[in-house]
């Protein structure tokens, strides 16, 4: 540490950054810190130490660079000697079971931080405590983290990985021992070790120590092994797999996704799927899109239809980077290409496993245990079918650590989750894994895309046929950019006090008339008997549900992980009503009346999601 820290006349901004450097042992993010100081680069220097990472239910995620807001080697030792504290308060039997620990390939060369190296120190940490560390040797999907902790029992699992954030960003995603992302209190437990354990203990350095550790292992074969097995039990039609002639393309997006997808389809007999040449590597930079984020559509899928044209194949697979959500498109007779949304994929997903399940099942008997989850803001469509068939379904926060803690707890009790979604592109096909996972829904996808064509159905057409039989369900999200908290805090209090009076919410928006209200940041709920919201409430995220006199159900939250305020909105309609045009257009208006009476863009400042 230099022997005089120029000072930023901030005292507090001081003692931060003086910590910092006797802290910090890598070299780049030293030197980056040095540079800001010698500049006197004051607000870049507020902006890296003036807060700390929040560690919440989704773990950390945030840019890559030097300051305690930020993902480098201090903040992932800190942050490991703090969750593996509460591992240690919590379990018993932590140095017998221990944890996993996966990353994918994720890499910031001027802070020299990665996910692999982030993925090494954490194992440090753990084996400088005695603690086995199943750290796997290479680049592996999302959903291997929690595969690995239910397939060995583990106590936890540690996922490094920004999932589809654009490439300055990096992420620590935790699990618990029952295979699913941590809830609350959790969270508030662990954030509060981090806080008691910010000085590196000596051996959470020592990196390369770590790797030749005795509690080292690699689980990377031995998972990879058992995976495909356990996904092979989703596989229904192997002949018709084998003999497909159906042309598939698949793009990883310069992530993770690959060999595993490729492995999955050969898991299921079907012939591999082309993968775009250019995007089949992992590569950091994302090179070819703006952002590696396949929900943002066509942009990202440009690439996979030119192949496509080239090879005349009629469907596009696409994974984000970690490879835990999955973007389907096809080609129409039009010669024009249909990016599924995720309600969409998870209506057709959704349809696929119950009519695979009913045809091994046909005694009506077991449909008593068999259950479907999705979250709050996604289509109800899920719904619709378990009342037609007979099944149960629920509904959960959003998020998949809800669903795949409900889940658990239904399996725990004897009943079957055959499948959960979210609109966000997010599938739970297999209960081995917990949470969304893009390669098992891939092979999936695959085999019901083959099934189709054996009937000369498309996508497209089994889609029409879904909501024709149980009712139409038309759904339309999207969200606007607001980096100012104040905005975000005044515009949702607006709506809770709107004629000047505590839970006085809007009565109408427009034309529209609200038959209900649920907020979730508060607990309110106008269904309920006793006002109060039966689904656990958040005050520190904002969430609020507006159901219409004419079907439409509209919410509006933030994010957790970024500066955005999103809105989810769905017309749902009975069976037989098939006028489409007609409840396209009272949706836009809908939609419309929301944007100009709620958001009030103009007088918000805020800046519509890019095109």
């Amino acid at each position: 540490m230099p022997n005089a820290v120029p000072s930023t006349g901030d005292t507090e901004l001081d003692q931060a950054v003086q910590l910092w450097l006797q802290y910090d042992k890598n070299p780049k993010t030293v030197s980056m810190v040095n540079d800001l100081l010698k500049d006197g680069a004051v607000e870049a220097l507020k902006k890296c130490f003036s807060s700390r990472m929040e560690f919440g239910t989704a773990g950390l995620r945030a840019a890559m660079g030097p300051g305690t807001a930020c993902m480098n080697d201090l903040t992932i030792i800190q942050t490991t000697q703090g969750f593996c504290c509460y591992l240690e308060q919590t379990f018993g039997n932590l140095k017998e079971r221990g944890v996993v620990i996966g990353y994918d390939a994720r890499a910031h060369p001027p802070s020299g931080g990665s996910s692999k190296r982030f993925a090494s120190l954490a194992a440090a940490v753990f084996t400088s405590r005695g603690v086995p560390v199943h750290l796997f040797s290479d680049i592996t999907p999302t959903p291997f983290v929690p595969f690995t902790v239910s397939h060995l029992s583990l106590c936890a699992g540690i996922m490094v990985t920004a999932s589809h954030n654009p490439k300055q960003d990096n992420g620590y995603k935790v699990y618990w021992e029952n295979g699913a992302q941590i809830v609350s209190p959790h969270d508030k437990g662990i954030s509060k070790a981090i806080e008691e354990n910010l000085e590196p203990w000596p051996e959470s350095w020592n990196a390369e120590e770590a790797l030749k550790s005795p509690l080292l292992k690699d689980p990377y074969q031995d998972v990879h092994t058992q995976y495909f097995k356990a996904i092979q039990k989703l596989c229904h039609y192997r002949d018709i797999n084998k003999s497909s002639e159906v042309k598939i393309v698949h793009t990883s997006v310069h992530g993770v996704g690959h060999t595993f997808v490729q492995s999955a389809f050969k898991a299921f007999d079907l012939p591999p799927p082309y993968a775009v040449e250019e995007q089949k590597d992992p590569d950091p930079e994302f090179p070819t899109v703006k952002y590696p984020n396949p929900e943002e559509g066509e942009g990202v899928l440009t690439l996979s239809f030119a192949l496509a044209e080239r090879e005349g194949a009629s469907v596009v697979l696409a994974n984000d980077p970690d490879a835990d959500r999955l973007a389907v498109a096809e080609k129409q007779e039009s010669g024009q290409w249909r990016v599924f949304s995720g309600n969409e994929l998870g209506a057709l997903l959704g349809w696929w496993l119950f009519s695979c399940w009913k045809n091994q099942n046909p005694e009506a008997a077991r449909l008593k245990t068999i259950y479907m989850l999705s979250s709050t803001v996604s289509s109800k469509i899920l719904r619709a079918i378990a009342l037609k068939e007979g099944f149960h379904f629920e509904e959960t926060l959003t998020g998949f650590k809800w669903m795949g803690n409900r889940a658990k707890d239904l399996m725990d009790q004897g009943n079957a989750v055959l499948f959960a979604f979210e609109e966000a592109i997010g599938y739970m096909c297999c209960n081995s894994v917990l949470d969304k996972d893009g390669v098992s829904a891939a092979a999936i996808a695959g085999e019901m895309v083959s099934y189709l064509a054996t009937k000369n159905k498309s996508l497209s057409q089994k889609l029409s046929a879904i909501y024709e039989e149980y009712g139409y369900h038309i759904s339309k999200n999207s969200y606007f950019i607001c980096h100012d908290q104040k905005v975000i805090q005044s515009l949702f209090e607006r709506l809770r006090n709107f004629s000047g009076k505590p839970d006085s919410y809007p009565s109408e928006c427009g034309r529209f008339s609200i038959s209900a209200v649920r907020d979730l940041t508060t607990g309110y709920d106008s269904n309920q008997p006793d006002n109060k919201a039966v689904l656990p409430i958040s005050r520190s995220s904002q969430m609020i549900t507006f159901t219409f006199s004419n079907g439409g159900v509209a919410t509006m939250r933030t994010s957790g992980t970024e500066p955005k305020i999103k809105y989810y909105t769905e017309l749902c309609a009975a069976p037989g009503n098939s006028d489409v045009t007609h409840l396209k257009k009272e949706l836009d208006d809908l939609v419309k009346a929301i944007i100009e009476n709620f958001f009030e863009p103009a007088k918000n400042k805020l800046q519509p999601k890019p095109e």
